[in-house]
């Protein structure tokens, strides 16, 4: 950028697309291997030097490979053009809130999502098509993977037939699979924060191949556990085997914060019931635990015969060593922390007290129905909340996801890219109202069509994500009446995917005169000036929720992202007197950086255009650029 002329950004440079993740891993490569590149190419031969023996290069070396997986890799690196329009209508307290709810195709949106919210979110949460034959595939096109999504928004054919459903006689049935959730866990790895953990329901049909996918996509030694779901308590006689259960397959992001990734669950009333005072001690309810440990865990201070205070001789067990060495098991004794039964005849045990530190329960790998309901029982309680009517087959239930939320959240942000019938958000707010988190969320969900013949058509609904939003709705009142204490976030702001604002240059030779005419302004005439706005902020990569203040300064719509980190005025005939108000409010504002944005042929002249930036830098701004 000159000192005279500001830069525009045009729909061919990085700012008008998401972050191209193919150029952000060499860039990582040049940090750590500057000298195995040759003229901007990488010298595989120097760099397998330098690797030295963590190189493989036998041709038999477990590999884990399918039709098409070159091409997912690629998808997954090819940036996105597209991108997210607000929908204040459809939305819930719009101004405050800070949960989004995108209708989309799930692999743009996280492309896009890429600058915004790298490592920030702490926990994701995906309910994908399991591949049982008649889920609905998402069909991704390398090249222009927006219009794709434009092409799919009616996948039911005049019988309600889903024309995009993966039937299992079909030769690429797992290829299929494969090549849908490879990209999207690709992305979704990138937006999580280090010690940020991502759960994924799955079934039998794609376990294996998950886990495959994970540990390639994550790392094997991220993995943390497979929890087994108790979906269903009864039996379904028309099968072979009667299915009860689903999966969820957990991993970390980083190996270095597997320890902490996952938090412990809440006492239970179960677990709190074990907790006692039976001798009124002024520490509180307390258990007793085994006072000894196994022998090879002790040193020779820990082998000795207990003296209880009534004179009563405790010996070791074989192979059995006590807890704490000889003096200290006497402070204790003394210190009423040993306990020998009410009649002082009983085998020592430590006393463990409730309120010595934050007790929790460790989670166990068996998610079990009387904790976390049933698929049945989700679908009843949205039929509640739905007047009646059954508008979704297989909601997953609240408790669930509640728990789930409890092990990897408190504060922090929640994505679910496969959010279906929205489950997570009410999960998310009801979590909210009962332990005083502050978390929030992010649902994607592609406008799937809903069968003619279902109970959500005639309920009114004519797509997947339609009833999602209501969901939310719907959700967050149900919250508000039941704890009308609750201060908690329950609004949502809806964006929905689409091409880009800006007028892509696509000369027409024949007609060169008339397009050169049309392009004078380059965005396109039936968008808002709000949605240039929301797709300046994913460019940007700032996030979508930031606080957004209109201000009309000399007659024009200016709007002030975050406390004015950056500035914004889309309006035509735009005067110098335009240009010094922008520069008054960023000296009001104080902030420490702002970027202001123009409309490229906003200006009221050239003169202005030209001197904007001179004018502007005497009010401490050095970034100035137009669309």
């Amino acid at each position: 950028m000159t000192d005279s002329i500001i830069e525009k950004i045009t729909n061919t440079d990085p700012e008008s697309k998401s972050l191209d993740l193919e150029a952000q891993n060499i860039e990582q490569l040049k940090q750590l291997f500057p000298d195995v590149f040759r003229e901007g190419k990488v010298d595989f031969e120097a760099l397998k030097a330098v690797l030295g023996a963590h190189v493989e290069d036998k041709e038999d070396h477990y590999n884990f490979s399918w039709h098409g997986k070159s091409r997912a890799r690629q998808i997954a690196q090819t940036p996105s053009t597209g991108t997210l329009r607000p929908c204040k209508e459809e939305s819930a307290n719009w101004d405050a809130t800070q949960n989004l709810f995108i209708e989309g195709d799930n692999l743009e949106v996280l492309k896009l999502l890429q600058k915004s919210y790298h490592q920030k979110v702490k926990m994701i949460y995906i309910d994908p098509p399991y591949n049982t034959g008649n889920d609905f595939v998402y069909k991704d096109n390398f090249h222009n993977n927006v219009k794709n999504y434009m092409d799919m928004t009616g996948q039911l054919d005049e019988k309600g037939i889903n024309k995009s459903a993966n039937a299992d006689s079909s030769g690429r049935y797992h290829t299929d699979w494969l090549n849908m959730i490879y990209p999207r866990l690709k992305l979704a790895r990138n937006l999580l924060k280090d010690d940020g953990v991502i759960f994924v329901s799955i079934d039998d049909n794609e376990l294996i191949n998950l886990r495959k996918v994970c540990d390639e996509i994550f790392g094997e030694d991220n993995f943390v556990a497979t929890f087994i779901w108790e979906k269903r308590t009864n039996r379904e006689n028309r099968k072979v085997v009667s299915t009860r259960h689903d999966y969820i397959v957990c991993y970390t992001k980083s190996k270095n914060e597997k320890e902490r990734a996952l938090k412990q669950l809440p006492m239970n009333e179960k677990a709190l019931a074990n907790y006692k005072n039976p001798d009124n001690d002024q520490r509180g309810d307390w258990k007793s635990d085994p006072a000894h440990a196994q022998a090879g865990h002790g040193t020779k201070s820990q082998f000795y015969d207990l003296i209880a205070p009534n004179g009563n001789v405790h010996k070791l067990e074989s192979g059995r060593c006590w807890l704490y060495t000889q003096p200290v098991m006497d402070i204790a004794i003394k210190d009423n922390r040993i306990w020998f039964g009410k009649e002082g005849n009983g085998v020592p045990r430590i006393k463990t007290y409730l309120h010595s530190k934050e007790r929790g329960l460790t989670p166990e790998t068996i998610l079990f129905a009387k904790d976390v309901t049933t698929n049945e029982i989700a679908k009843n309680q949205l039929k509640t909340l739905f007047d009646g009517k059954a508008i979704f087959d297989t909601p997953k239930p609240t408790e669930l996801l509640k728990v789930l939320a409890q092990l990897a959240t408190k504060d922090e942000l929640v994505l679910d890219f496969f959010c279906g019938s929205a489950s997570m958000a009410q999960a998310i707010m009801e979590l909210n109202a009962e332990d005083g988190g502050k978390r929030k969320f992010i649902l994607v969900q592609l406008p799937e069509a809903c069968d003619e013949k279902s109970e959500a058509k005639k309920f009114g609904f004519n797509t997947i994500s339609e009833i999602s939003i209501e969901r939310i709705k719907r959700a967050g009142k149900l919250v508000e009446s039941v704890a009308p204490n609750f201060k908690g976030d329950t609004g949502f702001k809806v964006l929905k995917l689409d091409e880009t604002n800006v007028i892509q240059w696509e000369p027409d030779f024949d007609n060169l005169s008339d397009i050169l005419d049309d392009s004078i302004d380059s965005l396109k005439p039936e968008r808002t000036n709000e949605d240039v706005l929301y797709e300046i902020l994913l460019k940007y990569g700032l996030s979508l929720t930031y606080p957004i203040t209109e201000h009309t300064l000399a007659g024009k719509t200016v709007y002030d992202v975050a406390f004015g980190s950056l500035i914004v005025c889309l309006d035509d005939g735009i005067t110098r007197e335009t240009v010094e108000e922008i520069g008054k409010l960023k000296q009001e504002l104080d902030s420490e950086t702002t970027r202001v944005v123009f409309k490229d042929a906003g200006f009221a002249d050239d003169a202005v255009k030209v001197n904007a930036i001179q004018l502007l830098k005497q009010y401490g701004v050095n970034d100035v650029k137009s669309i």
